[in-house]
């Protein structure tokens, strides 16, 4: 009777505990859907924003909004315009410059020599203000959400300023089709557990996944604002706030907000700011939506009272004899995973635990190990840097990347022999490994007689350090070289890189641009290091 009424009360406080572990879990994770859903709105809108900044800068489009009448300058124009026009999502431009106020239309693979003004700018018509608010405009583009008068279909309206030394020369304008942009973000809200907006920063209701087959919400004028849309003063307030704290375009600064709803059909309401407009996400979601684990509660008390009893019986003899040796080694792969040891514990033990560890050891090395020079191989260093990025990235640490090869190698091994060129290979190795200091750093042999050094969080200023470091130590084994150009003794050329991570990126863009610099190396004499900067 007292065992079962221990039990009742530790199920119940469990009970407890779990739920609000469930509320806390279902946070977050309303907190990470809608920072990712913003995140992949703006990416269409970023996409968009860089291939009209391509021609709203080339010297062909400058050259003509400047000179509007100069017919082989309008060719060259609409050259570059015919070239964008393939990678937006749109299929046609609107054109104005400044000067003459003259409106011109373009649509693909239409012949440049043919175009002609089809319109005359006015200030006083409603439907010529995308150009002259984006000519006044603090900024150089503007998004915008509006009919299109000729489909007669929403659209996000992206306007880009035209512009010479500060002076505005016109404007080009594309219309990214709204249902396309919205369709696949919002297509999982349509249950009633779900909803998600997006509104402009003065509250305007541009698009509610509620609406989305609604046809008079999609062709039409739809104007409706936070206010006539919720009475909850709760919602309406935090959204004010949240919306109050943007000058201009949101930029990185603004996290997104959650807040728990204490009544209505949803438990969460979570905003998240859209990059590169004034536009944020508002998404309505409920517990079960985000994280449903109600039904799993049955299982789990019979789970609990069978571990109980089982725990009861065997808990003193098993954590000495199993758990503790099972716990050590875990934590041991877990380091051995993540490269900070190269140790399996229990690798001495007689017993079927240390089998385990010696296997487990040498299925390690011989997958990740290079077997000449004892350092890490390629299929490891491609393994561990998906994590590493990962974390860089969302921390936006830093990456320097190194290559390096040994100077005339293949002359070496001609004048001394493949055996010296073993015992040489293996020593320039330890010498690498000697060099690198830190846990998480990483030195490979990428084949051959080329090696990489991976430095997390390293900027160029130590990854140069590094590099100078590398030289010297390899120059001070003094092996004898007689064919090396670049010295009497075996010495490396060095090849640097380094840049701020972001998701976007991969380890092989930081390869290539260190070959790069190694390359630049060699060219230059070799025996030195050369730092080029990364270009994502």
């Amino acid at each position: 009777m007292l065992f079962t009424a221990a039990f009742i009360i530790i199920a119940v406080v469990m009970l407890f505990a779990f739920d609000n572990v469930t509320k806390q879990i279902s946070s977050e994770y309303a907190e990470r859907y809608a920072a990712s859903t913003a995140e992949a709105l703006g990416a269409h809108i970023r996409k968009e924003i860089g291939i009209m900044s391509v021609a709203a800068n080339s010297d062909d489009v400058i050259d003509w909004f400047k000179d509007e009448f100069d017919e082989e300058k309008k060719v060259h124009a609409f050259d570059v315009f015919s070239s964008i026009v393939g990678q937006l999502f749109s299929y046609n431009l609107y054109i104005g410059i400044m000067s003459s106020l003259n409106e011109y239309r373009t649509v693909i693979d239409e012949i440049s020599s043919s175009i002609e003004p089809v319109a005359v700018l006015n200030h006083n018509e409603p439907l010529d203000a995308w150009f002259f608010d984006c000519i006044t405009s603090e900024n150089q583009y503007v998004i915008s959400v509006d009919i299109d008068r000729v489909m007669h279909r929403k659209r996000v309206w992206l306007d880009y300023r035209v512009e010479r030394d500060g002076t505005a020369l016109g404007v080009i304008c594309t219309g990214l089709e709204f249902s396309h942009i919205v369709g696949e973000l919002f297509s999982q809200y349509s249950n009633n557990n779900m909803r998600g907006l997006i509104i402009s920063q003065d509250g305007t209701i541009l698009m509610d996944s509620s609406l989305m087959e609604d046809t008079n919400f999609l062709h039409n004028e739809y104007v409706s604002t936070i206010r006539e849309e919720f009475s909850d003063t709760t919602i309406i307030n935090t959204i004010e706030m949240h919306t109050g704290e943007a000058v201009g375009y949101w930029d990185e600064a603004i996290n997104p907000t959650v807040i728990n709803l204490n009544s209505g059909s949803h438990r969460f309401m979570t905003i998240a700011p859209i990059k590169h407009t004034d536009w944020s996400i508002i998404i309505f979601s409920d517990t079960t939506t985000l994280f449903d684990t109600t039904y799993f509660i049955p299982i789990m008390i019979t789970v609990l009272v069978l571990l109980i009893m089982f725990a009861v019986v065997n808990s003193v003899a098993n954590y000495r004899i199993l758990f503790q040796p099972l716990s050590k080694l875990e934590d041991s792969l877990t380091k051995l995973n993540e490269h900070s040891t190269s140790e399996v514990f229990g690798a001495e033990r007689d017993d079927e635990l240390g089998h385990l560890s010696n296997t487990i050891q040498d299925l390690f090395n011989k997958a990740n190990v290079d077997p000449l020079t004892g350092l890490y191989n390629r299929r490891f260093m491609d393994s561990s840097m998906e994590r590493i990025m990962g974390l860089l990235s969302r921390s936006e640490g830093q990456l320097s990347v190194l290559m390096l090869d040994i100077d005339f190698f293949k002359r070496y091994n001609d004048t001394y022999g493949h055996d010296a060129g073993d015992k040489c290979l293996h020593s320039v190795a330890h010498a690498l490994s000697y060099t690198v200091s830190r846990v998480n750093d990483i030195v490979v042999r990428y084949g051959g007689e080329e090696f990489a050094v991976i430095l997390p969080n390293t900027d160029k200023e130590g990854a140069c350090s590094f590099a100078e470091k590398l030289l010297q130590n390899v120059r001070e084994l003094g092996i004898p070289h007689e064919k090396n150009e670049a010295a009497a003794c075996v010495t490396i050329s060095i090849g640097v890189t380094t840049g701020k991570v972001d998701y976007k990126q991969d380890l092989g863009m930081y390869l290539r641009r260190a070959d790069e610099a190694l390359y630049t190396s060699k060219e230059s004499g070799r025996n030195k290091y050369t730092y080029l900067d990364f270009i994502s």
